[in-house]
C-alpha cells in the first residue's frame, strides 16, 4: 500500500514539473491568466481524448479492434463511429472521431514543428503541417456533439477563451502554428494514466498548476483561487460529523477547487452547485469538475452574478462555502427588500459592501440540518449601520452564528488584510454560546505572504468541532456577553491574547546606570592619558 501511494505520488510530482514546464513555452508571451487559459485548455482537450479513446476501446474490446484503426471514411468504420457516439454521448457527455484526438492532431503538429525548425519557406510550407484551422474544428466538434443532448449546457461555449488567432500567439499565422505544434508536441509526450481509476493524479495536477497561476496573477488570482490550506480549512468545518452529503454550494465558485476539497473530506458527494460571474473562470470551473471525474450530470455551475440573478432559486443544500470578493459593489437596490433572500433582515447590505448580502443569500440556500463558513473582511465583526443590525438579527433572533475564526494576515492573493471565517447552522448543537478562535498568530511566513501549515489548520478545526476553550487561542462567549457587547463581534473583545511584559525592576536599573557613570570616569581617564601622549586635546 505505502509503495502504490509512494508510486502515485512520484508520478505526479513527475506530472506537476512536466505540465508547469509546458507552460513555459506561453510564458514571455502573455500574462499569468492568459497563458493559464491555453495550459489548461489544451490539457483539458488532452484528457477529453484519452478518456474517449479509453472507452473506445472498452466498447470495441469483444471485436479486438483499436479506436484510432477504424476507417472513418468506409461503410462498417461509419458505423462503428454511430454506435460508439451514441454511448459516448450518453456516459462521457460527448464525443471525438479518431481523427480528432490529441494524440492524431499531436503526429501532424510534429510535422509543423520540424517545418519551422528548418525554417521552410511559406510556399514550401505544406497546408497538411498546418494544424490551427483543424484545431479549431476540433473545439467546436466536440461542443456540437453535446448540443441537443443533457450535457449541452455543461460543455456549451466550454474552449471559447482559446483564441487561436490571437496575435499573443505569434504575429503571422504561421507564428502561432509553430507555438501550438511545440505546445501539442510535448504535451502528447505526457501519460496522464488515466486508466488507473482510481488515482486522481491529474486532477491534482491541474490543481497544482492552477494555484501556480494564482501566484504569478496578483490582484487577479482571488477571483478564481482560494488558497489550498484555507479551502481545507472550510471543507473540513462543513463536513465537521459527515461522512456523505447530498450536496454542496459555493455561490462564488471561481475555479471551482473550493467544492472539489470539500469532496476529499468525506466519503461522497452526491451534487455538486455553484455560481461565478466571470465567463472565464466558470469555463475553468467546469474543466476542473469534468477533470476530476464528476459526471455532468452531478454538477450543476451557472454562470452569472449571483447577488443580482441568483441561479438556484428554491434550493437548499447540506454544505454551503464561499470566499466570496471582499468588500464588493452590489445594487442593493430597493427591490431587494422583499426578496426572500433579504426580506427576513428588515436591512439590506450598504452597497458599497456587499459581504452580508453574500451571507444572507448563503443562508437562504443552507439547509436545516447544514453547516456554512464562508471567509469575509474582519469589517464584518464591528461595522455598525446596516451590518450592525444584520449581525445582531442572526444572534439575537435566529441565534445561526456557531464559530467566528480570525485568520493570519496575507494569506490571500492579491490583499494583505485579515480575515475572518464565519460558521453557521440553523440547528446548533451549541445554542448558549458562540465560538470564538483566535488564528491570527498561528502561520509560516513565506517570501511574499504568509500561509497556513497542517498543524494550524489541524488547531483550527479540533478546537471548532470539539469547542475547545484555550488561553489566549479560544474562548465560548455566552449569548449574554456577545449581547452586552452590542452584537460587536469583534475577536480581541472576547479572546485576550495580550502578553504581560515582565517587571522592570528600577532600583536594579538605577544602579546599574550608576555604575556604568562610574566606568566612564574610568574610560575617560584612559582617552586624556593617550592624548597626552600624542600631544593632541582630549574629548570633553
Amino acid at each position: 500500500m505505502t509503495n502504490g501511494l509512494n508510486g502515485q505520488n512520484g508520478h505526479k510530482k513527475k506530472l506537476e514539473t512536466q505540465l508547469w514546464n509546458i507552460a513555459d513555452s506561453l510564458r514571455g508571451k502573455m500574462n499569468a491568466d492568459e497563458f493559464r487559459d491555453y495550459c489548461l485548455g489544451f490539457i483539458f482537450y488532452k484528457y477529453l481524448s484519452e478518456r474517449q479513446h479509453l472507452y473506445a476501446n472498452k466498447l470495441l474490446a469483444e471485436d479486438g479492434i483499436d479506436f484510432l484503426e477504424i476507417d472513418e471514411t468506409s461503410e462498417e468504420g461509419q458505423e462503428y463511429l454511430k454506435a460508439i457516439q451514441e454511448d459516448s454521448i450518453a456516459t462521457l457527455g460527448y464525443f471525438l472521431k479518431p481523427s480528432e484526438l490529441f494524440s492524431s492532431l499531436a503526429e501532424r503538429a510534429l510535422g509543423a514543428k520540424k517545418a519551422h525548425e528548418e525554417n521552410l519557406a511559406d510556399e514550401d510550407f505544406e497546408s497538411s503541417n498546418f494544424i490551427l484551422d483543424d484545431l479549431t474544428q476540433v473545439l467546436n466538434s466536440i461542443e456540437r456533439s453535446t448540443m441537443g443532448e443533457e450535457s449541452e449546457e455543461d460543455f456549451d461555449h466550454l474552449f471559447e477563451d482559446l483564441d487561436l488567432n490571437s496575435t499573443k500567439l505569434g504575429r503571422t499565422p504561421k507564428a502561432k502554428n509553430a507555438l501550438i505544434a511545440k505546445i501539442l508536441v510535448h504535451l502528447n509526450k505526457i501519460n496522464f494514466r488515466l486508466e488507473e481509476t482510481e488515482s486522481d493524479v491529474l486532477g491534482d495536477a491541474y490543481e497544482y498548476l492552477i494555484g501556480q497561476f494564482a501566484s504569478g496573477a496578483g490582484k487577479k488570482a482571488g477571483e478564481f483561487y482560494t488558497p489550498q490550506q484555507v479551502s481545507k480549512v472550510l471543507a473540513k468545518l462543513v463536513t465537521t460529523g459527515k461522512s456523505r452529503l447530498k450536496s454542496v454550494y459555493d455561490p462564488t465558485c471561481g475555479s471551482g477547487s473550493l467544492l472539489l476539497r470539500v469532496a476529499r473530506e468525506v466519503e461522497s458527494v452526491g451534487d455538486f452547485y455553484g455560481q461565478e460571474m466571470n465567463r472565464t473562470t466558470y469555463n475553468l470551473a467546469r474543466m476542473n469538475m469534468i477533470l476530476h471525474g464528476v459526471h455532468y450530470r452531478n454538477f450543476d455551475l451557472r454562470q452569472e452574478d449571483t447577488l443580482e440573478n441568483p441561479q438556484h432559486e428554491g434550493m437548499r443544500f447540506e454544505a454551503v462555502v464561499a470566499n466570496p470578493p471582499f468588500s464588493a459593489q452590489w445594487s442593493a437596490n430597493k427591490l431587494f427588500e422583499s426578496d426572500d433572500r433579504f426580506s427576513q433582515y428588515g436591512k439590506l447590505a450598504p452597497a458599497s459592501k456587499a459581504d452580508f448580502a453574500f451571507v444572507q443569500h448563503m443562508l437562504h440556500h443552507l439547509d436545516e440540518n447544514g453547516i456554512m463558513a464562508v471567509v469575509l473582511p474582519h469589517g464584518v465583526l464591528f461595522r455598525g449601520g446596516a451590518e450592525g443590525h444584520i449581525r445582531q438579527y442572526l444572534i439575537k433572533e435566529r441565534n445561526w452564528l456557531d464559530a467566528v475564526i480570525g485568520l493570519p494576515a496575507n494569506i490571500f492573493y492579491g490583499t494583505s488584510i485579515p480575515t475572518c471565517i464565519l460558521v453557521l447552522k440553523k440547528c446548533r448543537e451549541s445554542p448558549e454560546d458562540v465560538l470564538f478562535i483566535d488564528a491570527s498568530a498561528y502561520f509560516e511566513k513565506a517570501k511574499n505572504q504568509n500561509y497556513l501549515r497542517d498543524e494550524d489548520v489541524e488547531k483550527i478545526v479540533s478546537t471548532y468541532r470539539q469547542r475547545i476553550e484555550e488561553d489566549k487561542y479560544s474562548y465560548r462567549a455566552p449569548l449574554a456577553e456577545i449581547a452586552e457587547n452590542d452584537f460587536n463581534l469583534n475577536i480581541p473583545r472576547y479572546v485576550d491574547t495580550f502578553e504581560e511584559e515582565e517587571e522592570i525592576d528600577l532600583a536594579a536599573v538605577a544602579a546599574e546606570l550608576r555604575q556604568c557613570d562610574r566606568d566612564m570616569v574610568a574610560i575617560d581617564e584612559a582617552i586624556k592619558g593617550f592624548c597626552d601622549e600624542l600631544g593632541i586635546d582630549a574629548p570633553l
